[in-house]
């Protein structure tokens, strides 16, 4: 990863402001990279899975060069339709039930990675290749 580059990280709507703020609070940044957080729209109405929001949030993940990782609430049944996608593109993903802890632990990996491809360091990392 060059220094100084931006990377994203793309996470769901419930964990998005304690995402947000932990990732304010780190000044923006893990070691050299700048990382930015995209905030997805709710995979939920009236408290029921949509899955075409689901679905249509995990590919706009994928489409982005500059995305390393989807930060997801920890939910099985969401989970067996976007990690199907996510692997597909080899995004990895960090499931909790909390966006602080969750970004917490992806700038800990970023400002730990060795300056290869960060996706791939990630997936490796998170026991997912």
């Amino acid at each position: 990863m060059a220094k100084g580059a931006t990377v994203a990280a793309y996470v769901e709507a419930s964990l998005c402001e304690a995402a947000r703020q932990e990732l304010q609070a780190q000044g923006g940044r893990a070691g050299d990279v700048r990382v930015r957080a995209v905030c997805l729209p709710s995979p939920f109405e009236a408290k029921k899975l949509n899955l075409a929001t689901l679905g249509a949030n995990a590919r706009q993940a994928t489409q982005d060069s500059s995305a390393v990782a989807y930060l997801e609430a920890f939910d099985p049944r969401a989970a067996r339709f976007t990690h199907r996608i996510l692997e597909t593109a080899q995004l990895p993903w960090i499931a909790s039930s909390s966006g602080t802890t969750a970004m917490s632990k992806l700038l800990k990996l970023i400002a730990e990675s060795g300056g290869g491809s960060l996706r791939e360091e990630l997936r490796h990392e998170l026991n997912l290749d």
